[in-house]
């Protein structure tokens, strides 16, 4: 049986474990670093891309976490198409051609809601009563609404029957949004 005897020496151990940890800290911070601002970078070069007749679809599940980010970055979406399906809603300070396309959105566990959605503005929009069905392709667009506002300029409406899934959820705190990408 052999016992090894090492006898090892405190102060230089701590300086090299010391410093082994701070670089190790450097390489993390800097690999870390590298992709958040490439990434970024990338963001930027794939949102001008983007081909103009690109139309992202939006679902019940992604609904409200895209209204959020569509809402606290405006500028960033601007010229972006979408599709969506939901309700016609007025309420008694919009213009003649706005209509609000809402969503139900749950609250509470008891099935409390609320109504949340996009700004649209269409010619014609008058024709559609409140609480029909629609499916919709419009462009976001920068308005005024008490405030600033992405308002959905609609290029095409039709009526559709009322979705199984027809209420959302609060969005979802984890979602991370990125840059002019739906």
């Amino acid at each position: 049986m052999f016992v090894y005897n090492i006898k090892i020496n405190g102060s230089k151990t701590f300086k090299y474990f010391f410093i082994g940890i701070v670089l190790l800290v450097v390489v993390i911070v800097g690999i870390v670093s590298f992709k958040v601002f490439h990434g970024a970078n990338n963001a930027k070069e794939n949102s001008s891309c983007l081909p103009q007749n690109q139309v992202s679809k939006l679902s019940a599940t992604n609904y409200t976490n895209i209204l959020k980010t569509v809402h606290e970055n405006i500028d960033s979406y601007v010229g972006t198409q979408i599709n969506f399906t939901g309700y016609v809603y007025r309420v008694l300070d919009l213009n003649e051609n706005q209509f609000i396309l809402a969503r139900n959105m749950i609250v509470s566990s008891d099935f409390q809601s609320v109504v949340v959605g996009f700004l649209c503005e269409y010619d014609t929009a008058k024709e559609f009563e409140n609480d029909t069905w629609v499916e919709l392709t419009g462009k976001i667009v920068k308005g005024e609404y008490h405030g600033d506002m992405p308002i959905v300029k609609v290029t095409n409406l039709k009526r559709v029957d009322k979705p199984n899934d027809e209420f959302v959820y609060p969005p979802d705190e984890s979602y991370i949004p990125t840059a002019g990408i739906l």
